[in-house]
């Protein structure tokens, strides 16, 4: 079992992050936020396979004051993320956004600073503290040799939390992202020892959907497995709808969370005699939207087979050009390949309603 580290609940939208809440998923959108409709079609889209937060960027005025209409036509908290700017943040507050993502140094002198929190805390807006390996401040890369380093990175988040905490502001979130797992691991794990606000997990700029999963799994689940962080977003170059879904299989593989459809599929042999890849590919998309705790299996023979098809509540296993459906241990059909999938979603549709 799992000890999660106690942290600082806050509340974000009609959630919250840290204390004893559930570890929530993330995801941000890659569309022009400027373009309300296609952001609202993407959100609603994540919604539906288990984003819980959502966040979009802010690269000048007209996306900010597109969020008021998007937050309008969503169910999920939003976030904006925003660099360099006191006056677009200052915008999306206006906006009522339901957490705002800001390096409070980094965004004007000190007046603006001082707005840009007085108005959150007005609001009780939390602001997400977002330190990257790649951007920090031109003094602590010096100080550190030129190398982000993970103690840079957490200097950093220090000097910005005292800045909120200067004016009293403490519904704080932390991230400290690097595009590589030791110093990613290593400055949560600095971080998570000096202070109690919540922690939002990532490796930024992890890479294709193939390499940032492998990046995001190991490096998040080690600081997982230790019960760092309250909240995460995987970072792919791919749709975000892979973001989220591999986000879950993280929370699943480690008995953290459950949400939804667990497949369990053979990596098939010379022993296979049907088109195993296909039909578990097209499983795994028709199920994508399931909120049931349900356990598939995808087999190619019966040497392994029949095992795993008693443990799953339904199950494909292979013959030759034919294939059982087995439910919950017991044999239901025989259906012919071309037939498979189709009745093997007949009977999964029967067995959620």
């Amino acid at each position: 079992m799992i000890q999660r580290k106690k942290t600082k609940k806050i509340k974000v939208g009609n959630i919250f992050i840290g204390g004893d809440a559930p570890i929530l998923v993330q995801s941000m959108t890659k569309t022009d936020t400027r373009d309300i409709n296609t952001t609202v079609k993407q959100i609603k889209k994540l919604e539906k396979i288990g984003c819980e937060i959502i966040r979009v960027a802010i690269p000048d005025m007209k996306a900010a004051q597109a969020l008021g209409q998007i937050k309008r036509q969503i169910n999920l908290p939003l976030v904006a993320d925003i660099h360099f700017s006191a006056e677009l943040a200052l915008e999306a507050i206006n906006q009522n956004i339901d957490k705002l993502r800001i390096n409070p140094g980094n965004i004007g002198n000190e007046e603006r600073i001082k707005a840009v929190i007085l108005a959150a805390q007005k609001k009780k807006i939390p602001i997400r503290i977002g330190v990257n390996a790649g951007s920090l401040e031109k003094d602590l890369l010096f100080k550190y040799g030129g190398k982000a380093t993970a103690e840079a990175m957490v200097e950093s988040a220090m000097r910005h939390i005292k800045i909120l905490e200067k004016y009293n502001f403490q519904d704080i979130i932390v991230s400290l992202k690097a595009s590589d797992i030791e110093r990613t691991v290593a400055a949560y794990r600095l971080l998570s020892q000096k202070v109690n606000y919540p922690l939002h997990l990532g490796i930024t700029e992890a890479g294709t959907a193939f390499r940032g999963t492998v990046m995001s799994a190991i490096g998040l689940g080690i600081l997982l497995e230790e019960g760092i962080g309250d909240t995460l977003r995987v970072s792919l170059s791919a749709p975000p709808e892979e973001e989220v879904m591999v986000a879950w299989e993280i929370l699943k593989s480690l008995k953290i969370r459950k949400r939804g459809v667990t497949i369990t599929s053979c990596p098939t042999c010379g022993r296979t005699e049907i088109d195993l890849v296909k039909i578990v590919e097209k499983v795994e998309k028709a199920t994508q939207s399931i909120d049931k705790d349900i356990h598939l299996a995808v087999m190619g023979c019966v040497v392994n087979g029949v095992g795993e098809a008693r443990e799953a509540d339904l199950a494909i296993v292979g013959g030759k050009k034919v294939g059982l459906i087995i439910e919950k241990g017991e044999i239901i059909k025989k259906v012919p390949e071309k037939k498979l999938f189709n009745e093997f979603i007949k009977e999964l549709q029967r067995l959620i309603k």
